[in-house]
C-alpha cells in the first residue's frame, strides 16, 4: 500500500522568528518526521502550497482537488492549516473511491512540544484503515468534516452533533 501525501503549509510547517509571532511557512516537515519514525510503508510527498489556511481560496482548494483526482493512489494524506481544514474537507467531500485524511498541528512541527508528530502518525494509520471518504484526523480522533469544529480556546477539534 502506498500513501500519497500532499502538503499545503499551515502551522505544521511554520517557522516563528520572534516574540511577536512573526512567521513564514518553511519547507514541509513530513519527510523528516516519517524518516525519524522509520515507517515501513511506501509514500510519495508532493508540496502543493505553502500558505496559512486562512489565506486559502476556492482556486487553492481546486488545486488540491485536482491533485487528488489525478493521483494514482487511493490513500491520500493532506497536511493543512487547522483554521480552514474543515472548509477544505467539505470542498473535497464529493471525491469518491479514495480515502482522504486531512491533518495538521496546533504547534509547528519544528517546536519541541508539538502535536505534529502524533497527528501525522495517527493520520497515517487512519489513511490505511478507514474506508473511502474524507476524514479529519486530529487530537487522537477521526472526525466527519460535517460534524466537527475547531475549539480555539481548548486548542483541539471536537465533534458537533
Amino acid at each position: 500500500m502506498s500513501i500519497k501525501i500532499f502538503t499545503t503549509g499551515g502551522t505544521f510547517d511554520k517557522i516563528y522568528f520572534d516574540a511577536n509571532s512573526e512567521f513564514h511557512i518553511g519547507a514541509p516537515m513530513v519527510a523528516d518526521l516519517l524518516a525519524e519514525a522509520n515507517v515501513n510503508f511506501d509514500y510519495d510527498i508532493e508540496s502543493l502550497l505553502k500558505m496559512d489556511s486562512l489565506d486559502m481560496d476556492a482556486a487553492d482548494r481546486e488545486l488540491i482537488r485536482n491533485a487528488i483526482a489525478n493521483s494514482d493512489s487511493d490513500r491520500i494524506l493532506i497536511t493543512h492549516g487547522t483554521d480552514s481544514m474543515v472548509e477544505t474537507a467539505l470542498f473535497l467531500s464529493d471525491i469518491g473511491a479514495k480515502t482522504i485524511v486531512l491533518f495538521g498541528a496546533m504547534q509547528p512541527a519544528r517546536m519541541r512540544y508539538s502535536d505534529a508528530m502524533f497527528n501525522l502518525g495517527f493520520a497515517c494509520a487512519a489513511a490505511q484503515l478507514l474506508p473511502p471518504g474524507v476524514h479529519l484526523a486530529m487530537n487522537g480522533e477521526v472526525f466527519d468534516p460535517r460534524r466537527v469544529a475547531k475549539n480555539r480556546e481548548r486548542s483541539r477539534f471536537e465533534s458537533r452533533r
